[in-house]
């Protein structure tokens, strides 16, 4: 919408208002990104033309709309009218490119962030361009994918996609911090031949449809996850989890620690073994579905109390825990290792008249955990630490309006600093015109991510009050890639 500064959204209704008055000009009804304080709930008086947020739906005359100078018109692109990727070129990279490594604040600002930095963008490419920096930028979890030699039971074009990814992509990006669009819509015409998912060199798509389709169908990978129902039901094998469960009031300011035990539990699963990398859908569907306002992405995940045999500790008395009782979940405090009990503690909590009826179950140790432990204990005279199993936040991929970014972390640990990435953050022409990607450094981001920030983002209850990429990250988190600190690659 023609503004200053213009206004962003979608149009959802086109037509002429009831009870117009002359002259009658067509108007448009759009679902914009941001409240306003004229806007509504898509009702023109008392009339509906449709339904979106409140405060959300806003009506002009049409004469007023413009098309969306951010991402480039679909109309156009996909008539093949506009293939001008700018004169900044990125020949392929051939050998064996690492990631950046041991970068200060001042490297990062010079030679990672600014324009024409990134993968650019091109025909609705973001959710790729967005996933393919998070996966390969700064971390080798996925390298396995490149180096894998061919199988007989391979796709005849492997070896043409591996070099593509590799040469044509992840060694420019590691080497050049840019990578131009023609590389990736080699990549994205191997994927729309080989797979079968249509559309893929120019419409619309979500990351897990890409990941399933590089990981699984085309250069299959070995699962990331190993996933065991406690109801006897199997194992499943997985790229991805998608975090299920029933909407927790109690939770005002969730972080992915508390949804991804709380989805565990209530779907009665654990894994199977310590995944080199676990990937999150957080609880929501596309653009239009959020089950929590905020999410906040935890730095660390602790995986201990979901994985299958692993020692754990008795929340009472710091013991090796042989039982856990989920019907404890809460009641001891809170998360998933509050319900971890020793043998004596576990009858001696389940006398009182509120859990005297608990069914618990029995943790599985490995005899020889249990006597190195036992040997320790008399050793120390008193109860050895229990080690936590625990992996590391390297990326978020946030989507707003359809339109997918990262934040992407700059090596490991917790000094590593964080970057923004958007493929198409802004346009150089119309519709010959190509666009420009950037990375922005976010120096504050782990400092709101952390505990003790948790008050502050609640005091500020209008998200507008946050700072931007603190917003956008918070409100529009849709999947957080863990990796574990001793980084192994995918086979």
């Amino acid at each position: 919408v023609m503004s200053n500064p213009p206004l962003y959204g979608v149009i959802r209704w086109m037509g002429y208002l009831p009870d117009q008055k002359e002259p009658v000009k067509p108007i448009a009804g759009l679902e914009m990104e941001e409240e306003i304080s004229a806007g509504t709930d898509g009702s023109f008086g008392k009339h509906r033309l449709f339904s979106c947020p409140p405060k959300k739906a806003f009506f002009v005359p049409l004469y007023k709309c413009r098309k969306d100078k951010r991402f480039v018109d679909n109309a156009r692109r996909n008539s093949g009218v506009s293939n001008n990727f700018g004169s900044m070129e990125t020949p392929d990279v051939l050998g064996n490119i690492s990631p950046p490594v041991s970068l200060d604040v001042k490297q990062i600002e010079q030679e990672v962030c600014g324009k024409q930095k990134g993968i650019q963008g091109h025909h609705n490419s973001c959710y790729l361009d967005a996933t393919l920096l998070a996966m390969f930028y700064f971390t080798t979890v996925f390298d396995g994918i490149l180096y894998r030699p061919k199988r007989m039971d391979d796709l005849r074009e492997y070896d043409e996609v591996k070099q593509v990814i590799k040469e044509g992509i992840v060694n420019p990006l590691r080497k050049h911090n840019y990578v131009r669009a023609d590389k990736v819509m080699k990549l994205r015409h191997l994927l729309d031949k080989l797979g079968n998912i249509p559309g893929m060199m120019s419409e619309e798509k979500d990351p897990e449809e890409f990941l399933n389709l590089l990981l699984n169908q085309i250069t299959k990978a070995d699962p990331f996850l190993h996933i065991r129902s406690d109801n006897g039901g199997g194992t499943q094998h997985s790229f991805l989890y998608q975090l299920i469960m029933e909407k927790d009031e109690r939770l005002v300011l969730p972080t992915t620690q508390q949804l991804f035990e709380l989805s565990f539990l209530q779907m009665k699963v654990k894994l199977e073994e310590r995944p080199p990398c676990l990937i999150l859908q957080m609880p929501r569907f596309g653009k239009d579905y959020k089950m929590y306002r905020r999410i906040v992405p935890s730095l660390e995940l602790d995986i201990t109390d979901v994985l299958q045999n692993a020692p754990r500790e008795c929340i009472i008395c710091g013991d090796l825990a042989v039982f856990e009782c989920k019907e404890c979940y809460n009641q001891h405090g809170a998360g998933l290792n509050t319900i971890a009990f020793c043998e004596g503690c576990k009858d001696m909590s389940h006398k009182h008249k509120v859990r005297i009826n608990h069914k618990w179950e029995a943790i599985t140790v490995p005899q020889e955990y249990k006597a190195i432990h036992n040997e320790q204990r008399t050793i120390q005279q008193q109860n050895p630490t229990i080690p936590r199993e625990k992996m590391e936040l390297f990326a978020v991929v946030c989507i707003q309006t359809s339109h997918y970014v990262s934040f992407v972390k700059c090596g490991k640990g917790k000094d590593a600093q964080w970057i923004f990435f958007d493929s198409m953050a802004d346009r150089m022409g119309e519709q010959s015109g190509y666009n420009i990607p950037e990375i922005k450094l976010c120096p504050d981001l782990s400092k709101w991510l952390s505990d003790d920030y948790q008050e502050e983002i609640m005091r500020r209850t209008d998200d507008k009050e946050l700072p931007e990429h603190i917003r956008r990250l918070l409100c529009d988190a849709y999947m957080c890639m863990y990796q574990s600190p001793e980084v192994s690659m995918v086979r």
